[in-house]
This record gives structure tokens, sequence and C-alpha cells, in this order.
């Protein structure tokens, strides 16, 4: 079979053919009188097996030790090929995600494309100075593409680049809520809260509604942080969180407050009063706890929260006892 016909049917072209012969990978059997290459069919199949193992991404080199060398394993370089495989997907996913983001920007001219790289690689800088010039300039100069002001936001541990990340995000609208609230469901604990704490710096109804959702998070830190922004919003759906959490002791001077301004509603007032009654009346509610309780009625006024502290006041655990006639003593002082 001639160099022509061999070609045609395994479609590799007579100039790769004669390279690969120059490397040595393929040798044709003969020669014909006139001194043209002949191939042989075991020839053919060699070169079928040559563009298989190209097909895997193997060099030419690696070819021809795997075809040639009989105590060649695979195993080692199928691990390695994977390897390259996986680095090669993660740098091309990279170079789209970077180009998807230059798209959303809707750059008016190159000048705008390059302000959008730099600021792009600013953000993704080992120096926390040039990420937080960059979270901070992306409002003013070229908008960054809120997608990558999110992934930085949850990715930043540098609590000054963290808050100059956040500022940005509520400027820049779109779907920063949405794309936060995924990042609630993250594996990694200190995620879900980094997405949460920025979800809790965004104004307007989507965040809100997101926090409410975030009220049902099993992570305790998530519902605690929802909690307390939902609170300054004047949210009456925080308060059994925000109750949870002077129980437990946990940020409850925050929780206590909150529920303090919630309680400047005269609409909550009596249901904030009720709930605290409710828990301090559990007869799960340690000690420490029914104190914690009995100080948060102090943010609380109205009636019901009076008549709960009087009834506290005479209460069994003296603790309780003492601070309760203690608020009742700065409520008639008022």
């Amino acid at each position: 079979m001639l160099i022509g016909e061999v070609a045609r049917r395994s479609g590799v072209s007579a100039r790769m053919l004669r390279h690969y012969e120059s490397l040595g990978l393929v040798r044709p059997s003969g020669r014909t009188g006139s001194g043209y290459r002949e191939y042989s069919g075991e020839d053919v199949r060699r070169i079928f097996h040559i563009e298989s193992l190209r097909s895997l991404g193997l060099s030419l080199r690696e070819i021809g030790r795997a075809l040639d060398d009989p105590g060649f394993t695979p195993s080692t370089l199928v691990v390695d090929l994977i390897r390259q495989t996986r680095e090669r997907i993660a740098a091309e996913t990279e170079l789209l995600t970077r180009l998807r983001r230059i798209d959303a920007a809707d750059p008016s001219g190159w000048q705008d494309v390059l302000q959008i790289v730099a600021l792009l690689q600013a953000l993704g800088s080992k120096s926390a100075n040039a990420r937080q010039r960059a979270a901070l300039s992306s409002v003013d100069e070229v908008p960054v593409p809120v997608e990558a002001l999110v992934e930085a936001a949850l990715s930043e541990a540098d609590p000054n680049v963290a808050g100059a990340l956040r500022w940005a995000l509520a400027r820049s609208g779109g779907r920063g809520p949405a794309l936060l609230a995924e990042g609630l469901g993250s594996p990694v604990a200190a995620v879900r809260e980094r997405a949460v704490q920025s979800l809790a710096e965004l104004p307007g109804d989507e965040a809100t509604e997101q926090l409410r959702d975030a009220l049902a998070n099993p992570d305790v830190v998530v519902r605690g942080h929802a909690a307390l922004a939902l609170g300054a919003r004047g949210e009456a759906d925080a308060v059994p969180t925000l109750i949870d959490m002077i129980v437990a002791g946990r940020n409850d001077t925050d929780a206590a407050d909150a529920l303090s301004v919630l309680a400047s509603d005269t609409a909550t007032t009596d249901q904030i009063a009720a709930r605290l009654v409710d828990r301090l009346a559990h007869d799960t509610t340690q000690a420490p706890a029914r104190g914690r309780l009995t100080q948060a009625l102090a943010g609380i006024s109205g009636t019901r929260a009076s008549h709960a502290l009087v009834e506290l006041s005479r209460d069994a655990d003296r603790a309780v006892a003492l601070t309760a006639a203690y608020l009742l003593q700065r409520r008639d002082a008022q």
C-alpha cells in the first residue's frame, strides 16, 4: 500500500506520515521498484495505534516509548495525563470566567477592558492593600462584575478588605443577593459566615428576603448574623432567633439590643415581651439564661414587660429577682 492510499484510509496526511517516519514511529515495510514507500497491514495498524494514543494527549515521544518498550506500563503516564488535563481545564475555566466577567461589564472600548482586567487581577493579588484599593475603586472606575466581587468577598479573610468588598457590593446592584445566598450553602463555615455578613450590608427587599431564608439555615452562626441584620431592619421574623441567641448566650447583648429596636414598634412590643416571658417559664431554661432573658426585658416597653418584671422580682432565683427589681426601679425613675 503506497503512502497516498495509507493517508486516505487512515486520515493522516502524507506529510505527517513522513514526519512519523523521520521520528522512527513508523517504518514502511518496503519499497517499490520505483523507490516509493510501501506500507503493510501491520504498518497501518501501528498508525492507527499512534493516532489513538495522540487522542489521549500523549506526546509523540511518549507514544514511541509506549509502542516499543516491552516494559512500559501505562499507569504512571495515565495518572500524569489526568493531572495535566485537570490543570489545563482549570486554566481554561479561569480564562472563560474572566472573559465572561469582562463581557458582563459591557466595556465600551479596549481601555475599559484593560481597566477591568487590572481590577480583576488586583482583586486576586497577594497584597491586602492592593485588594482593598481594587474593591474601593471598583465603584468609581469601570464597574467590576458583581460575580467577581462576590467571589472575592466569599474568599477574603482580611477584615479591612472584606469590609471594602461588602461596601462595593452594596453599591453594585444586580445579582449580588442571589449569588451571596448560594454561599450560604457552602460546606466551609467561614464562607457561609462571609456570605451572610455581606448580605447583611446589602440594601433592598431581595437581600432582606435572603436573610429571612437564612433564619432556617442549619448553621447557627448564619442564623445569628441574619437575625441581627433583620432586627436592625425592623423585621419581626427575627424575634425567635434573637431570643434563642439570648438563651444560648451567643451574642446575647447584640440580640437584646436588636429586640429593643424591634420593640420600638408598638405592634411587636407585646409579642416580644410574651415570647421572653414564655422562655423564662420554660422548664429547660437554665439559671444563667433566665438572667439574660430578664435583662433583655429592660429594653422592652409596655405593660406586658412591666408586669413580667413585677412577677420576676419575686422569683425563687435570687439573681433573677434582684435583676427584675433593679429594672423596675429604673422604669419608675424614668
